[in-house]
């Protein structure tokens, strides 16, 4: 174990999706795999798509293997899975609509975590929309009316600009919109179910892709509420600091720094996700200095107690809640 192994900078894994473009390439200089790539995994531990680490004692290793033999990197955290993901997407053309299982019914159908996510819009085209809960008020009215596709009826359609933070618990049916780029982050799992495609077809297979009908209708929360959100604004040296949510899962913040110097101290969580987004500056952990520009992901480990941050910056980062740490 060397000093660089308090912050694990990582390269992301990228998926391609029938809705993705070239965006993750011209907005960040990915090197990506198609003109369909919709996902950035930047920060993830999960088998489908796991992160390399590119620094320190542990560089070439997979966050898996990482996570799964030097739990000292992560406040000792038990449980069998690193608990949070990170990603971008890149949303040329809708989603499909779907909605995500809580725990218990993950863990019973699918042997996974259940699915608590969160959005912060980077880029937004304008009058760009999410789709963002439902109409339904039983769980009788949304069978009949995703049955008769009533879907300008039943769904419930968002206006979205960058900046703009959702919180998607599971349960709640949503879509991200055609020219909507947005930073998520949410439990480790990858499970979604469709309740409609647009009727599109897959170009690689010529068939439609499969829905979930009855998983979608068991695990959707009725009625659809807004969640409240326990945002707050604070100030760290120069850095504005505001947490969007924090939750059983994770807490979200923004680091907005504007050619200044911000000092972090350790807290009671013990490691930090951390994606550079836009504009470049510099992290100092124990004295040593590392550049950061827009598009670098890291985590900083229970091995460093507070770091500096200097530039001209917006950050998200983000940490495991109480129930993340015994996933």
């Amino acid at each position: 174990m060397t000093a660089d192994d308090k912050l694990l900078f990582l390269q992301p894994y990228f998926q391609n999706k029938i809705w993705g473009g070239t965006r993750l390439k011209t907005e960040y200089g990915y090197d990506i795999p198609s003109d369909h790539t919709g996902e950035c995994w930047a920060i993830s531990a999960h088998q489908n798509g796991p992160a390399v680490v590119m620094n320190g004692s542990y560089k070439g290793q997979t966050l898996t293997d990482v996570f799964a033999a030097h739990r000292e990197l992560f406040g000792n955290q038990t449980g069998d899975r690193f608990p949070m993901l990170t990603k971008i997407l890149d949303a040329k053309t809708n989603l499909s609509v779907q909605v995500h299982p809580d725990d218990e019914y993950a863990a019973v159908h699918e042997h996974e975590l259940g699915k608590t996510e969160c959005w912060y819009v980077l880029a937004a085209e304008p009058g760009a929309q999410m789709i963002y809960g439902h109409h339904a008020q039983t769980k009788a009215e949304l069978a009949e009316m995703v049955d008769k596709g009533e879907w300008d009826k039943l769904l419930r359609f968002v206006p979205v600009k960058p900046g703009d933070f959702l919180y998607v618990p599971s349960g709640t049916v949503h879509a991200i919109g055609k020219g909507i780029m947005v930073l998520e982050t949410q439990q480790s799992s990858d499970t979604t179910y469709r309740f409609y495609d647009w009727d599109r077809v897959d170009q690689t297979t010529g068939k439609k892709r499969p829905l979930q009908i009855k998983e979608s209708m068991e695990c959707t929360t009725v009625p659809f509420h807004d969640p409240v959100l326990n945002t707050e604004e604070y100030e760290v040296g120069d850095a504005k600091v505001t947490r969007f949510v924090s939750t059983n899962y994770f807490a979200v913040y923004r680091w907005l720094l504007k050619n200044g110097t911000a000092e972090f101290k350790r807290g009671q969580s013990p490691y930090t996700l951390v994606s550079v987004l836009d504009g470049q500056g510099s992290i100092t952990v124990d004295g040593k200095e590392y550049p950061l520009k827009k598009g670098q992901h890291f985590i900083i480990t229970t091995l460093a107690d507070q770091w500096t941050i200097k530039g001209d910056m917006m950050i998200i980062a983000s940490e495991p809640g109480p129930d993340s740490l015994k996933a």
